[in-house]
Order: structure tokens, then sequence, then C-alpha cells
């Protein structure tokens, strides 16, 4: 549902997003159309709407209040830049709460924006969106991936059509609690959770195999980090920012999940190109990535920095 701000006169078409998931609460306020957007407000804030409670299917009171907190700041800055159109999503954590609809209730009486609730399908129909908006696609199949702190969806796809999706409650949140209890990560817990995700995954393994893939695109996420910490040993000038889209060298991404898998808490702290909320998640999302590429033999990753936020964008915009 999308919430019409009328703007005062002089008031610009102005449309925003907010991507309201179980780690990070994002909003993006842009102008213009999908394929050449001016970004007006970017602000990603790590809410942790998970923390503590995610595999128990409840938003914690902490984390409660930093949704709220967070949820008005956005009102806020939505109201002082005259913004016409609005729209809030809700993903994984919101959507599993025993009290998610108590916090959407707390946030309409709060700032009288209406948050709604996508299922898995509708979430990877935004991403798809999203990542198709940069022209990162081609004729060949690609299979997305996008990380997310509750759940994981993946796409097969090509520029032309959507062919497969999926949405698997397996998130780096969820997957961190289950299995990163001890740091660095211990061998068994590694081969636990491969062995977890081969028995998981087994509709994804069924559908690659129908439509065979020619590479991975990550959707945001992890995998922007992965890029950050590869690229600052070469340049202190890489900027997420002016990217739509990165490729991995294959050894260089497998040399880089392999440190992050081995890494004390400590060390990935300490490691600049980690942003805080991806301190300790960006363990078990490296150990996934791994997973993927090996389980799957494909060699041929990139990174697109759209997702569902842009999908919902795309949306808006036309």
């Amino acid at each position: 549902m999308q919430n019409k701000i009328t703007p005062p006169s002089g008031g610009g078409g102005l449309f925003a997003v907010m991507d309201l998931g179980t780690n990070t609460f994002h909003l993006l306020i842009a102008e213009g159309r999908i394929d050449d957007f001016r970004k007006v407000v970017h602000q990603d804030i790590a809410v942790k709407l998970g923390e503590g409670g995610i595999n128990k299917g409840i938003i914690m009171p902490a984390a409660f209040e930093r949704g709220l907190a967070t949820m008005k700041n956005f009102h806020q800055e939505i109201e002082a830049n005259n913004v016409r159109q609005v729209k809030a999503i809700a993903t994984s954590a919101i959507r599993n709460a025993s009290n998610g609809n108590d916090f959407i209730n707390g946030v309409r009486s709060e700032t009288g924006i209406e948050i709604e609730i996508i299922n898995g399908d509708r979430e990877a129909e935004y991403i798809y969106r999203g990542v198709k908006a940069t022209d990162i696609l081609s004729a060949k199949n690609s299979l997305i991936i996008d990380i997310g702190g509750g759940s994981v969806e993946f796409i097969i796809c090509n520029d032309e059509h959507l062919l497969w999706k999926q949405s698997f409650e397996i998130g780096a949140a969820r997957l961190m609690e289950r299995f990163h209890h001890t740091d660095p990560i211990p061998p068994a817990s590694t081969e636990a959770l491969d062995l977890y995700l081969e028995n998981t995954l087994t509709d994804l393994f069924v559908a690659v195999k129908q439509t065979p893939v020619n590479n991975i695109i990550g959707s945001s996420g992890a995998f922007e980090t992965f890029a950050e910490l590869i690229e600052s040993e070469r340049t202190d000038l890489f900027d997420l920012e002016k990217i739509k889209a990165y490729n991995f060298d294959e050894e260089e991404l497998l040399i880089i999940t392999d440190q992050l898998i081995r890494s004390s808490h400590a060390e990935r702290l300490a490691n600049k190109g980690i942003i805080p909320v991806r301190v300790d998640m960006i363990v078990v999302a490296a150990l996934f990535t791994r997973y993927m590429m090996q389980r799957l033999a494909i060699k041929n990753v990139q990174l697109c920095t759209y997702s569902l936020k842009e999908g919902v964008l795309a949306e808006m915009m036309l």
C-alpha cells in the first residue's frame, strides 16, 4: 500500500522506499527514472530486528523499540523532503513474528506509515526487478541469490524472463543463531551447516538441474562486503555507491571468504571493510556462498548493488 503525501507548492516528484529487513532498515528517497534516478536520501540503519528472537518467531522488546525509533526518524526525513509517494515493505522478521502486527500497528500509530508485509515470492519478484534495472542480466540464465537476515531468495532468470523463484527461511541471522556459537567457527559447525543446506535446498537443486544457470549474481548485502574487502587490498577509492555491478575473480572470492571463515570476532570487528551489523553474520554468509559455488560448480560470480528496494522503486516509477 502506498502512502500518498501531498507536497507543498513547488515540491518535487520524490519517491520513498523503506525496506524493513531482519538486520537493517533501509530508506531510499529518490527522483527520476529507475534507469537514471538520483538519490536524495539513502540510509541503512542496523536495527537488528531479529536479534534474540529470530528463531523464536518474536521481535524482542529492545529490537521492537529500535525499529520503532528508526521508523520515526524515517518519517521525519520523508516529511522534510516533501515526498509524494511512500512505500514500506516488511520481509522475514516481521512476516514471521508473532508480534509483527503489533509492530506494524505501532508504526502506524506513531507515524501514519502503512507497512506492507510481503511473502517470499513477492520479495523474489522485487529483487529480480531491482537486479534487472542494472542491465547486469544477459540472454544466459543466471541464479540471483539474496542473502537476507531472515530469508534467502533464489531466482533463476535472464534478461527477458523470471524462470523460477523461491524463498527459504534460512537467512544469515537464523544460520548464525543455529550454527555459529564458537568463534572462530569450528569445522564441525561448518559441516553441520553444509548438511543443513543440502537437506533444505532440495527444490533449488532440482530447479537448477532442470534449468541450468551460467553464473551467480549476489544481490547486495554480504556480496558488497566481499567486494569491499577484496578492493581494499588494491585501493581506497572503491565506492559501492558509484557502481551497479562488480565481477568477482573466483580465486580472490575464495580467498576472502576463507579468511572470514577462519577469522575471530576481534579481527572482523577491527576490519573497516565490514560494517558493524555484518561483523558476525558475514561468517555464515561466507560459508553459504562457498557452499553454493561448490555445490553448483559455478565459478562466475557477480555482485549487483541493486536489490529489493530498487525493485520497489522501479514499480513506483512506472
